[in-house]
């Protein structure tokens, strides 16, 4: 059956790499740009600025959670469908990506209704105080009503990169992103509606974005169309979309469960300014990880469709070619870390005490930085693979059994400092983690190359 996608199969891996990673990095650093832009409004508004930064900041790890669960379904998903189309079965390809799409919506309507109805109990279990919470409460009793347009935003663009559109797919986050940062100032000052304004804010964008997503799998250039008979729930097809899900699910459904272990922790054993450092730290991090996701996302559908058309040579040659960008970059960075720490540091905040401090913790918490571009290449690459039972495996390995435990195990090793034992503990679960996956991919890679040359 022939397909317009066939480019995956045939043009330069090279260059095929580059035209779809490009679109996708900068999809990522708009949308961190949307997220940073949004909370300096918030903090600016007259007189409680702070209260209700520190109130939306509460609402971070249920915005994560929520987006998660959009990975569980796309992430899963968009690469079956690849498989597929790379295999000539555009039909079945059809029906995966139209059953995410009902499963969306099942889980929007979930997630809606215990977000309503429980949203005091979990903002107060993720920190929010007498004093936050009436912000907290604003801005989520608008967002919990628009996660209908999150998940569909979110989830469904996924299909769009797994088809080679990653320009579209860039548009989404873009119109997503510029519209955000136009409705806030006029909803939060202008019609003075404050936090709400940002939430109001935040649902349009989404809806505009998934409303974008929709029109493009609708029309005439997607390769794979929305159609009402393709959106019946068919268990064989997708269960294994949400079991490869799981790993991308994981992965950032426990960065909010990471984020209360560091602070809590910080808090106890360095005070205020340990936790403004992590706040850094994180951010800082965000520069390294979302251009390696987005490298990855470039990647994932050269992958999967050659991965479907059983050409052995260039999936190997795209998963070099993946490391070899993604180790470029990670090593850059980490050494412009190193050696000017401060730089990043003063980014984020003017105060000198702050910025000495995180100098040090920054050194600490990347030392390691350089190499996870590893981590990001082999376990991305898995999952465009369809192998869900050690990408699983490997998104459990580094942040549960390792990373979690160590925030609490190594300062009572250290002793001496244990505020930076509970920075130490992302390099160490990183060396290790990155250990085990280099191990386990090399054996689940070979595996699957020698199935393709052998034909099978």
């Amino acid at each position: 059956m022939e397909t317009n996608n066939e480019f995956l199969g045939k043009e330069p891996v090279g260059k095929l790499l580059f035209k779809l990673a490009l679109p996708a990095i900068t999809a990522q650093l708009i949308n961190m740009l949307y997220n940073l832009v949004d909370r300096i409004y918030i903090g600016h508004i007259p007189e409680i600025g702070s209260l209700a930064l520190t109130g939306v900041g509460v609402c971070m790890p249920i915005i994560m959670l929520v987006s998660a669960f959009a990975a569980l379904v796309s992430m899963g998903g968009a690469p079956r469908s690849s498989i597929f189309m790379g295999r000539g079965d555009k039909t079945t390809a059809e029906k995966i990506m139209n059953n995410c799409f009902t499963m969306l919506l099942l889980i929007s309507a979930i997630l809606t209704v215990i977000l309503l109805f429980n949203q005091e109990t979990f903002l107060l279990m993720f920190g929010a105080s007498e004093n936050t919470i009436g912000y907290a409460l604003d801005y989520m009793g608008i967002y919990a009503i628009g996660t209908v347009f999150v998940q569909l935003a979110l989830g469904m663009n996924s299909f769009i990169t797994a088809q080679g559109f990653a320009k579209t797919s860039m548009y989404t986050v873009l119109i997503g992103a510029i519209t955000n940062i136009i409705l806030d100032p006029i909803f939060i000052f202008g019609l003075n509606m404050g936090v709400k304004g940002a939430a109001l804010a935040t649902i349009l964008s989404q809806a505009i974005s998934a409303i974008w997503v929709i029109w493009f799998l609708s029309g005439k250039k997607t390769i794979l169309k929305i159609n009402l008979p393709a959106m019946k729930l068919d268990l064989k097809l997708i269960l294994p979309c949400i079991a490869l899900g799981v790993s991308p699910f994981i992965m950032q459904a426990t960065e909010s469960i990471i984020a209360v272990s560091f602070n809590s922790s910080l808090l106890r054993y360095g005070g205020d300014i340990a936790v403004g450092a992590m706040t850094i730290l994180t951010s800082v991090m965000q520069f390294s990880m979302l251009p390696l996701q987005g490298l990855s996302q470039g990647a994932q559908p050269i992958t999967s469709y050659n991965f479907g058309a059983k050409n052995a040579s260039r999936v190997k040659e795209t998963f070099f070619k993946l490391v070899k960008a993604s180790f470029t970059y990670s090593a850059i960075l980490w050494l412009l870390i190193m050696l000017v720490p401060q730089g990043f540091a003063s980014l984020f905040s003017p105060d000198p005490q702050l910025i000495e401090y995180t100098k040090n913790a920054l050194r600490i918490y990347m030392a390691v930085s350089f190499i996870f571009a590893v981590q990001i290449s082999c376990q991305m690459t898995l999952i465009a693979l369809g192998n869900v039972k050690a990408s699983v495996f490997l998104a459990i390995l580094r942040k549960i059994l390792l990373l979690i435990p160590l925030i609490y195990i190594l300062p009572n090793i250290f002793s001496g400092n244990q505020t930076l034992a509970v920075y130490l503990a992302e390099p160490v679960a990183d060396i290790i983690a990155i250990i085990c996956t280099v191990a386990l991919f090399t054996k689940e890679f070979k595996k699957a190359l020698n199935k393709l040359e052998q034909g099978a």
